[in-house]
């Protein structure tokens, strides 16, 4: 067993145009103020980050990495949430996936797709120049229109569309092998890996390459009615990166899991801040530490009542409390009387 590091927090939902939120030294000190021990980085962001540079420059690298631990936190690992969204976008969602890319690439699907790819290839190098073993991405999706299958899906859609994910994946996968990194996909309504099964044929379209891992958001689980704590026993060995993030389902006679269309606060399944929804995190902890996880507890604040600077402040102490730290003796040791294998075959009536 390991003791889960942390409290960490995902910067993406909190960098905005005013300090202390406009820069990478002032959002560090805020968090580490906070008592957040590690920062979790969005790539696209150039405020955070300069991607291109971190993985073409080594040194540049350990300089950045050590600016970011003089203001009192460690880089976690990075995010290309938004660049992996466009390594496999349907048409139906070419519009309004464009904002994702740089205006040089919009309404260009085929340059778009390039430029994603190699945003996850420099992602992979500025990893391992920052001495990180995980990476967190969206896989992209090209059968998700049809989840809810009316019409009648055509037979081999869902196949094709997984394999072609797959094609486009396997050497972006290849690059984070090279460079000793694990790739973990979110699993994530929306997305093409947006449950265990999903997973499971991407994985089998990758002939089970040994990057592809999982970033564990019980908050999208809930949400689908999946059994989040199942999920963990079945999945333990994939799971390298956790977001830690609340979320509530209180269905009606009006509306279930697909929400009505309904705003965010109006829908029976709504992301809450930390404490505020009904993921039982006590025994996801539990669960982790039981299975040996030893990456970070990061704090991803999506709520629609609460505000993320609120959030932030009562998300630190509540994963610290979570923590477990793990036990280094049984319990029941004090009880060992103490034996060797004759006095064990004597016990067994073997002797």
């Amino acid at each position: 067993m390991n003791t889960i590091k942390g409290p960490a927090i995902f910067l993406a939902q909190f960098m905005d145009d005013n300090p202390p939120f406009n820069s990478m030294k002032e959002i560090c000190i805020w968090a580490s103020q906070l008592g957040y021990k590690g920062v979790q980085i969005p790539t696209w962001d150039p405020r955070c980050i300069d991607l291109e540079k971190v993985a073409n420059d080594s040194v540049f690298a350990n300089e950045y990495k050590s600016e970011i631990e003089s203001y009192g936190v460690q880089i976690t690992e990075l995010s290309t949430h938004l660049q992996g969204q466009l390594v496999a976008v349907n048409p139906a969602y070419d519009e309004m996936f464009d904002g994702f890319a740089p205006e040089e690439y919009r309404k260009n699907p085929k340059k778009r797709t390039e430029w994603a790819i190699n945003q996850l290839n420099l992602a992979a190098k500025a990893s391992k120049n920052l001495g990180l073993n995980a990476h967190v991405t969206f896989s992209g999706a090209f059968v998700w229109p049809y989840v809810y299958p009316w019409p009648q899906r055509p037979n081999g859609l869902v196949e094709t569309g997984f394999k072609e994910l797959a094609k486009r994946w396997t050497p972006i996968l290849d690059e984070f092998d090279k460079n000793g990194v694990d790739l973990c996909y979110e699993i994530h309504p929306g997305e093409d890996l947006h449950d265990g099964l999903t997973f499971e044929r991407f994985l089998e379209q990758t002939k089970n390459h040994n990057r592809v891992k999982m970033l564990y958001d019980p908050s999208h689980y809930i949400l689908q009615q999946l059994d989040y704590l199942s999920h963990i026993d079945i999945y333990h060995d994939y799971i390298k990166m956790f977001h830690v993030k609340d979320a509530e389902f209180n269905p009606s006679g009006r509306a279930g899991v697909y929400g009505g269309y309904a705003d965010w606060v109006d829908r029976p399944g709504r992301f809450r801040s930390l404490g505020d929804g009904q993921i039982d995190f006590k025994s996801i902890f539990s669960k982790l530490t039981q299975y040996g996880f030893d990456g970070w507890a990061v704090l991803e604040w999506e709520c629609c009542i609460k505000s993320n600077e609120q959030g932030a402040k009562e998300g630190s102490k509540f994963i610290l409390d979570h923590i477990i730290e793990v036990t280094e003796k049984t319990f029941d040791d004090f009880a060992d009387s103490g034996s060797d294998e004759k006095g064990i075959k004597k016990i067994l009536g073997l002797d």
